[in-house]
């Protein structure tokens, strides 16, 4: 079945958003290469090092955006592609030569039109090692969701014609608000699949905080845009992930992913609380 896959599977375009990740956008890159996609673009959100630079020792098709954000970027991208098949890498994921033959044989098997990649951490510390197991915990379970995340993930292009990251997205959330609208319009299907999609995140507690809070800016907008949704998600932060996730952490003895479902959910439910109180129009 997998020789098939390989044989058969439509083009695939490779879409790599970043901005200053001169730091860790080489591996991304040269695993990309390897795996011979029909293309790569990549958006550079009009970095202040050398991203794009590097960028183009391996590719010719470097964008330099100025949308100003992460989400606005990705539809840059995808508006740039050539072929049917898009898949969305970032510059911390680490594929390897047959990631994009298995996403398309999971979006088969489990008749989807985006999958998620199944995904783990780098060992890079105790907090990488904490997340790697938080995410076998709760995230890991092939086939269709009503949430994933944006990448590392396989779209089919047909998507876009009915959903964008555009002016109507929200800024930060951009996985949350795309996946949540999608869902409104019948026929579209998303989920998770089985090809393991590794990712490099830099692994002191401070830069957990910062990312935690980061998201919570996309919480509040999101609740902002969505107030219908604002009540789910206080429980997601506030009780599902500190308090039910961490009790199912215990029960598979997975003691580490318990700090950082505590540390995840109250940081970013906090930053989430924060800016719905004072930044309002910002």
């Amino acid at each position: 079945m997998k020789l098939d896959i390989q044989n058969n599977m439509p083009p695939v375009s490779v879409v790599l958003c970043a901005r200053n990740e001169a730091r860790r956008i080489r591996k991304s890159l040269e695993a990309i290469k390897l795996a011979n996609p029909a293309e790569i673009i990549v958006v550079d959100g009009n970095s202040t090092d050398e991203t794009a630079k590097i960028a183009a020792e391996y590719t010719d098709r470097v964008i330099v955006s100025k949308a100003g954000s992460l989400t606005a970027d990705r539809q840059v991208g995808i508006d740039a592609c050539k072929h049917d098949l898009i898949a969305m890498i970032d510059a911390d994921h680490r594929i390897s030569t047959d990631t994009f033959a298995g996403l398309y044989a999971d979006l088969c098997e489990f008749d989807l039109d985006i999958v998620q990649a199944d995904l783990g951490i780098e060992n890079t510390g105790f907090w990488a090692a904490a997340e790697n197991d938080a995410f076998d915990v709760f995230l890991n379970r092939p086939g269709p969701k009503t949430m994933i995340g944006t990448a590392p993930a396989m779209y089919r292009s047909r998507v876009f014609e009915v959903n964008k990251f555009d002016a109507h997205i929200t800024r930060h959330k951009d996985d949350a608000d795309f996946f949540y609208r999608l869902s409104k319009i019948k026929g579209y299907r998303f989920g998770s699949g089985r090809t393991r999609v590794m990712q490099e995140h830099f692994s002191s507690f401070a830069d957990y905080v910062k990312k935690f809070s980061w998201y919570g800016i996309g919480d509040a907008e999101f609740c902002r845009k969505h107030p219908s949704r604002a009540p789910s998600m206080f429980f997601h932060l506030f009780v599902r992930y500190p308090i039910i996730r961490s009790s199912l952490a215990l029960f598979k003895g997975k003691n580490r992913a318990i700090l950082y479902f505590v540390l995840c959910g109250y940081v970013r439910g906090c930053s989430m609380v924060w800016n719905l109180l004072f930044r309002q129009n910002k």
